[in-house]
């Protein structure tokens, strides 16, 4: 006890130094694992005023992360790689997202809230045009991508004002910031402009800019051998020593990240080149579609000439531009992947032979109500670092059926030959109330598990969600054993009634995207 008191003013004048020395990071999370410019070199700190919370935790993962390459548990919120290297090189973006994140410290976390701080960092091709319409937009990593399109005219993002520190004057009359407040609840937002969105796709056609996708190029002699290595998937249709690779624009930095790690622990005679601001890309998608890119388009687009899940290089308006035959909303679509300088005559192409169809703008928003319909995943949502393809209801996705080895198939072959003890499962509600993931599952009044993901589908009418689920015994989760259930979901204490499927309720049979429509 003599000890104790004795290093107690020690004790506390280390705290005061702490506390006036916090750090605050931009996006109100710590900064942990390894860094991407250094192998070998780990970080552990930005806690926010809440690293004695969160050390304890956060020291044992990093420690797991240091010895085995990954943590235990899922840590991606965390990790420093979610950062693009031109916004960590950028004083400005790193200032005003800090400021603002200690602004907020203690504000209520609302669903659809965005930043106001370092803003229009990363633009593409499109933003202009799409403002101009109506566009709200959402900042994901420094790039403004489409929210949602409001029908009152253009809600531009302007310059952060620090909340009016350092003797700034406020923003007045400043119509983002009006609109982002309007939807601070819980309950269903406001802006309902996503219903149209999302049912002109379903019924007619829509266009949805995407171009803050990372777009990398996989090249080499090796380039063959590390697809196998790094994907679940055959990737192998077709000869060839180069590979294209889409990837989401929220996790872009991430799986460059992972990608090039792997490169050099494999020792694969390959580069990977990053062209994501060299591309702009927007995806045309419903039942209209091909009747609109067909007078774009200087190829067949039958689904003969053009099948599902395929890709050409083709001409759009005079433009070359690479078409793929793809849909995150489970429609006839095609994605064109665009050079910068060609993606506004090619936008403007679609749109002029789309206005006979009524083709309209759509969000993001609208891409999250769209793809939770037809059950599409999504990262750090329905799929996480401590999921597996099999939990996920990706088996279709591993080449468990050949010889070809890749990173993680071990596990999965042994996890099939158990079984599985948790598995991702969809729900309904037939009351119409919102929720947005994180509400707890029961089966029998017995909780196992929570949603990922939810979100409201307008062309089934019902909230729906996607969760894991395990059995309370530890078992196997079987298909019988979700079928026998009788199945509940809390939301802010009341519990309602939902429905399990083992299937997408929309399009359970895929027909969509091949272009059948009833």
């Amino acid at each position: 006890i003599r000890c104790i008191l004795h290093l107690l003013p020690l004790l506390f004048t280390q705290l005061s130094l702490c506390l006036l020395s916090e750090s605050f990071t931009a996006d109100h999370k710590p900064l942990m694992g390894e860094a991407p410019e250094v192998r070998g070199f780990f970080l552990g700190c930005g806690f926010n005023s809440a690293g004695m919370m969160l050390g304890g935790g956060c020291g044992r993962e990093l420690a797991h992360w240091i010895i085995h390459g990954r943590p235990e548990k899922d840590m991606y919120g965390y990790d420093i790689r979610r950062f693009h290297n031109s916004l960590t090189d950028n004083q400005r973006w790193i200032r005003e997202r800090s400021h603002e994140s200690y602004a907020k410290n203690y504000s209520v976390v609302f669903p659809f809230d965005e930043p106001l701080a370092s803003r229009n960092m990363r633009k593409d091709p499109f933003h202009q045009v799409l403002t101009e319409q109506g566009c709200v937009f959402q900042e994901r990593h420094g790039w403004e991508r489409p929210g949602w399109f409001n029908k009152d005219g253009p809600a531009p993002v302007i310059d952060y004002d620090y909340y009016g520190a350092y003797d700034l004057k406020r923003n007045v009359n400043y119509k983002y910031n009006e609109l982002l407040g309007r939807e601070y609840t819980f309950d269903f937002p406001p802006h309902h402009e996503i219903k149209s969105e999302c049912l002109s796709c379903r019924h007619g056609v829509a266009v949805f800019d995407m171009s803050y996708f990372g777009k990398f190029y996989l090249t080499g002699p090796d380039a063959k051998k590390a697809a196998d290595w790094l994907f679940t998937a055959d990737v192998n249709k077709k000869p060839g020593d180069a590979y294209y690779l889409a990837i989401g624009g929220g996790v872009a930095e991430h799986n460059w990240n992972h990608i090039r790690t792997v490169l050099q622990d494999q020792g694969f005679n390959c580069q990977l080149t990053d062209h994501s601001e060299d591309m702009g890309m927007i995806s045309i998608q419903g039942p209209k579609s091909r009747e609109v890119l067909q007078e774009v388009l200087d190829t067949d687009l039958s689904n003969e000439a053009f099948p599902f899940s395929s890709h050409k290089v083709v001409n759009a308006a005079g433009h070359q531009v690479r078409a793929m035959r793809l849909s995150f909303v489970g429609e006839l679509g095609w994605e064109l992947h665009i050079p910068k300088d060609s993606c506004l005559p090619v936008y403007n192409a679609v749109m002029a032979a789309g206005a006979k169809h009524s083709i309209i703008n759509s969000g993001y928003r609208a891409i999250d109500s769209l793809s939770i319909e037809k059950g599409y995943r999504h990262w750090h949502a329905d799929l996480r670092p401590d999921d597996t393809p099999l939990e996920a209801g990706l088996a279709f996705t591993c080449k468990l059926k050949s010889s070809i080895p890749f990173q993680g198939r071990d596990r999965l072959e042994k996890q099939k030959e158990e079984g599985l003890r948790r598995r991702i499962v969809c729900f309904t509600i037939d009351e119409k109330v919102p929720m947005f993931g994180l509400e707890a599952v029961f089966r029998n009044g017995v909780p196992i598990g929570h949603l990922r993901r939810s979100d409201y589908g307008f062309f089934i009418d019902k909230t729906i969600g996607y969760g894991y689920i395990r059995h309370p015994d530890g078992g196997v989760v079987s298909a019988n054993f979700i079928k026998t259930g009788e199945f509940t979901l809390e939301r802010m204490g009341v519990t309602y009634k939902a429905k399990a499927h083992l299937k997408s309720p929309f399009d359970p049979e895929n027909k969509r995207v091949k272009g059948i429509y009833a």
